[in-house]
């Protein structure tokens, strides 16, 4: 049987295995998106969970390829098809387990870890059983074993290669998470069909029903509420209805899983949130004219370039790398996009590649999670929004910190105080609670504010204040001593 068992055909199962299984691993990333964030912390427990389920399937597939080829071979479809039924019930046991996991481990990198480990590592374990089975079957029945052997493994890679950029450039934005799984279970069942009638068991049949009760979940899994309303090649969009009235609707829009706007349909100018309070109030005190240029760094739910608008802002630039994010915003957050000039790229090169663009003011208002990408805040990119900037321009920014530790706020202050002369840091006039979320915006340019204390709406009126130098410098102070926070 084996003798007749052409390589080409054991190559195709090694590279078609190896590129779903990797399809699987881009996918749990974006799935886990909407509960932890896209942050390092997820894409490390994921990279490490998967990377353990395919080490433990390699040595049971060991094992499995030192029986007979033919029992190897239904032992390796059993495993294909748990692979299968793994993979669909990823979909279904996320949202369920997200919850209790979260809450029984608080620490938040061991929460991510322990949520990737119940529902990534059965799929990685069982796709990682095949290949030393294929490769010793393709060792035994070849003439030249070596050049089998480099086959098996060239197949491994490049289908690993081939699973990535199909995952992250096609089937994630063009058919969803959950529908890109179902795919690797179709897969997944023909190819552990495919192992049984190659060891012509009898247990064919079993294999059959095993592989339609994958299919069956496969389905509760396309029928299972999604998690996005929006899922594009950037990020898992929602849009909630927080509205008191009907009659008076007001959205929030969460990407991944951190709020990232609110706006009410009749009332443009007020904002929902403290970083937007701020931003839009500095804005305003600190533009050099009444009909300022503004150029915002991130869209979002363009909360706050429909507020500056509606109170009479001049030119309006908005660099959102997202398309479908300003198509939402538009939908849902009553934007006009035709009010404003939208650069659907990066925000950095949107700048590079218009030397000519200058603006009175420069909002950076962009997250990966609750992050600032870091190639927003070097030292490069702030010389290079000064340069973009007018004289008299101003440069603000939102951070998101923590009340005990402030390494990320002090790094940025540090860095803009080599690019700007004047950089202040604004929150909201409260003690906050030990070790909470602190939400600053930062403004840099070349005049103080006016003012050191204000007040405006969020949407409830509170109280923001610049903090002193003292503060600030032992915020810088933290970033010294430990530079990766």
């Amino acid at each position: 049987m084996t003798r007749a068992t052409p390589l080409w055909l054991l190559v195709g199962l090694q590279g078609g295995i190896s590129a779903a299984s990797l399809v699987v691993e881009i996918v749990a990333g974006r799935m886990l998106a909407p509960h932890v964030g896209m942050s390092l912390y997820t894409w490390t427990a994921v990279i490490a969970v998967v990377l353990a389920g395919f080490s433990a399937g390699h040595w049971w597939g060991g094992r499995l390829a030192e029986k007979d080829a033919a029992p190897a071979l239904a032992w390796t479809g059993g495993a294909i098809l748990a692979a299968a039924l793994t993979t669909a019930g990823a979909v279904l046991i996320l949202p369920v387990a997200a919850g209790p996991v979260l809450t029984a481990v608080t620490d938040p990198v061991w929460g991510i870890t322990a949520l990737t480990m119940v529902v990534f590592f059965l799929p990685s374990f069982f796709a990682g059983v095949p290949a030393p089975v294929l490769a010793q079957i393709a060792i035994d029945t070849q003439d030249r074993s070596g050049r089998a052997l480099g086959a098996m493994f060239a197949s491994g890679a490049v289908g690993a290669i081939a699973g990535v950029l199909l995952a992250g450039f096609v089937f994630i934005g063009w058919l969803g998470s959950a529908l890109t799984l179902v795919v690797v279970t179709v897969l997944y069942i023909a190819s552990g069909l495919l192992f049984f009638w190659l060891a012509r068991s009898r247990l064919f049949g079993i294999a059959v029903l095993a592989g339609a009760a994958a299919a069956g979940m496969a389905g509760l899994a396309l029928a299972a509420p999604a998690q996005c309303q929006e899922e594009t090649r950037y990020f898992c969009l929602r849009v909630d209805d927080l509205s008191a009235d009907p009659n008076s609707p007001v959205h929030l829009m969460v990407i991944d899983h951190l709020a990232h706007g609110i706006s009410a349909r009749d009332l443009p100018e007020v904002q929902f949130t403290v970083h937007g309070a701020m931003l839009d109030t500095l804005t305003r005190m600190r533009a050099p004219r009444e009909d300022f240029s503004t150029y915002v760094i991130g869209g979002g739910s363009f909360s706050v370039p429909r507020s500056l608008m509606a109170q009479g802002a001049g030119p309006m630039t908005v660099a959102e790398i997202d398309p479908e994010v300003t198509a939402l915003a538009a939908a849902e957050f009553w934007f006009d996009p035709e009010s404003a000039e939208i650069w659907h790229e990066d925000a950095r090169r949107a700048l590079l590649v218009r030397p000519e663009a200058r603006f009175d003011i420069v909002i950076g208002d962009a997250f990966t999670d609750v992050v600032v990408p870091v190639h927003l805040v070097t030292r490069e990119f702030f010389e290079l929004v000064a340069a973009r900037m007018t004289p008299e321009g101003s440069f603000l920014m939102t951070v998101i910190d923590y009340e005990d530790r402030l390494g990320s706020l002090g790094s940025i202050v540090l860095t803009l105080r080599e690019v700007f002369p004047v950089v202040e840091v604004w929150t909201q006039a409260a003690q906050p609670a030990p070790g909470s979320r602190m939400v600053f915006a930062v403004v840099a340019g070349s005049t103080p504010t006016p003012v050191d204390q204000f007040s405006a709406s969020a949407p409830d009126l509170m109280t923001f204040g610049a903090l002193g130098d003292g503060f600030v410098h032992a915020a810088g102070r933290c970033a010294r001593h430990d530079p990766d926070r």
